[in-house]
């Protein structure tokens, strides 16, 4: 009987479920999100005046190059978050290794850390330490606003800590420690280039998250992009314009981030 070579199966797709009607969907709904913002700000008899837009980005005084309001904002924003991330992090890993250790008060402290910080609202969070925690500890309201964000997702990132390290099977565990590897060595070698990877996108998330929540350091008045975005808008009365810009630059970012988090995602898979 000759060799009868199986014929392969294509499924036919469904035109709903094809890529140009995802396309074609996103199209209709960005067109439709931009014609009832136009058409609500004309309803309200609202001037659009973008081309008073550039010169808060940068401005040439005499042949001399500065950078405007919104830049100097973002420069802000992006300093809060360099601190922040690498703040969160250290809470993150602190508070899971206390939840994993076998001392009953870190245990007990780092249980009542992360019930207080997430079941409380980030504004409450952010007041308390600016009129209770800032005059105590002599912080200016930049560092209030740091320290704040970073215990904020600091209860979060320790959770994906936590499960990315009891994520590696126990097996692994045995095996260092049969070979004689300390503790740290075992973490080192072993765990850790198992669990980074699966950690990342979850972190991903928190840290544009935190991006997103650097913005609630302008009730207590430092200068990030959103505050110089309530400046400009009190100065100009540009409340579409100059939101929307703000809202584009916030977007940028975070797109930047995730980007750069899935090519370091790739890299430590191709490493480990």
């Amino acid at each position: 009987m000759p060799n009868s070579v199986p014929k392969r199966i294509v499924r036919k797709t469904r035109w709903w479920n094809s890529k140009w009607f995802d396309v074609l969907q996103l199209f209709v709904f960005m067109v439709g999100l931009v014609w009832v913002t136009f058409n609500g700000a004309n309803q309200m008899g609202y001037n659009w005046q973008w081309y008073r837009i550039p010169q808060y980005f940068y401005e040439i005084i005499d042949g001399d190059f500065y950078f405007g309001p919104l830049i100097e904002g973002m420069f802000v924003t992006m300093e809060i978050t360099a601190y922040s991330i690498f703040i969160t992090l250290m809470v993150g890993l602190t508070t899971a290794m206390l939840r994993m250790s076998n001392s009953l008060s870190g245990r007990l402290l780092a249980w009542l850390y992360l019930e207080i910080v997430r079941n409380t609202p980030l504004l409450v969070q952010m007041f308390v330490f600016y009129f209770v925690l800032g005059p105590i500890l002599n912080l200016d309201r930049f560092w209030v606003g740091v320290l704040c964000i970073s215990l904020f997702e600091g209860s979060f990132a320790s959770e994906i800590i936590r499960a990315g390290i009891l994520s590696v099977v126990k097996g692994q565990w045995e095996a260092s420690y049969s070979v004689g590897l300390a503790q740290t060595d075992t973490y080192r070698y072993v765990v850790l280039p198992q669990a980074v990877p699966l950690m990342l996108p979850p972190l991903t998330g928190v840290i544009i998250n935190l991006i997103k929540h650097s913005a609630i350091v302008s009730v207590i008045a430092v200068f990030d992009l959103t505050t110089q975005a309530l400046d400009l808008i009190a100065e100009t009365f540009m409340s579409f314009e100059i939101w929307l810009t703000v809202a584009g630059i916030y977007l940028v970012m975070t797109i930047t981030l995730s980007v750069l988090a899935s090519f370091l995602e790739r890299w430590v898979r191709q490493r480990s």
